[in-house]
């Protein structure tokens, strides 16, 4: 498994410096550094740039996002994202949904998958506002289960403007686990901040649920998640491009901590491939 399996970057952002909002610019800039925005519009300026800044970086395939957050982040159209994403396999789209911006959201994922070529979904309730076990998106969750989607939720604490973290406690998706039980959930940030034995213990109890680490700083996994060896088959790595650019620094990091070599490729792009169907 070692020697064949892929890196995969299960958390990168599609959208442009012109689909942004202005607020968000600004605290990326503040975050990032002044270059950013230079570096942002220079890997999106076309597939091929991209491909080759992950070439540069050591990533096989990119998990791209789109978002429908016009509060919050901005707004990367399902439609441009899956365009863009289909210069190249490596490229694997994930849709958006927003409850209060898509009228039908059973249809929309529909469409995304079968008509766009869309792999996933993502979805944001501390930008978007809800709860994800309220019943309103169980049509969705059904919808995803059969269309054999995996379903990415944002998790934990943000500090972008707008955020309402109480919508982010991953807890509410062991109702969505339980009634959805071939469902494939992936936890983003892994409970950031509040939730790390939330998160951890329902990707030890429920076999289709499965944390995701971006935003963790490698190097501090340990100390969130004291059992990280336990969980290895169910733990995946993402970057959260481009709050971080240098996601080669971080792959190197995670292949520094004191885990098994087969830990560290299920996490590195074991685990994703196996929930993309990406054969290694």
């Amino acid at each position: 498994m070692v020697m064949n399996t892929p890196v995969i970057d299960f958390h990168f952002h599609l959208t442009t410096a012109d689909e942004y909002t202005d607020w968000f610019l600004d605290w990326l800039r503040s975050y990032a550094g002044e270059g950013t925005l230079a570096h942002l519009r220079r890997v999106l300026s076309s597939p091929q740039a991209m491909l080759e800044y992950l070439d540069g970086q050591g990533i096989d395939y990119a998990v791209a996002l789109a978002e429908t957050n016009p509060l919050i982040t901005g707004t990367s159209p399902n439609d441009r994202v899956a365009e863009f994403c289909r210069a190249s396999e490596r490229l694997i789209p994930f849709a958006n949904v927003n409850p209060f911006v898509t009228a039908d959201l059973v249809s929309e994922l529909r469409r995304c998958v079968s008509d766009l070529g869309f792999r996933g979904l993502k979805l944001y309730p501390t930008y978007q506002h809800f709860y994800v076990n309220d019943v309103r998106l169980y049509p969705l969750y059904a919808e995803a289960q059969r269309l054999e989607v995996p379903i990415m939720f944002h998790t934990g604490s943000s500090v972008f403007r707008g955020a309402r973290l109480k919508y982010g406690d991953p807890l509410c998706l062991d109702d969505v686990a339980v009634d959805f039980p071939e469902l494939t959930i992936v936890m983003a940030h892994s409970g950031r901040g509040f939730w790390y034995d939330a998160a951890f213990f329902l990707a030890q109890l429920h076999p289709r649920v499965y944390m995701e680490i971006t935003g963790l700083p490698p190097q501090k996994l340990h100390g969130y998640f004291p059992n990280l060896e336990k969980n290895a088959h169910k733990i995946i790595f993402g970057s959260d491009w481009p709050a971080v650019t240098d996601i080669k620094g971080n792959v190197a990091a995670i292949r520094g901590l004191s885990l098994q070599e087969e830990s560290k490729a299920r996490i590195l792009g074991g685990n994703a491939a196996r929930v993309l169907g990406i054969p290694t």
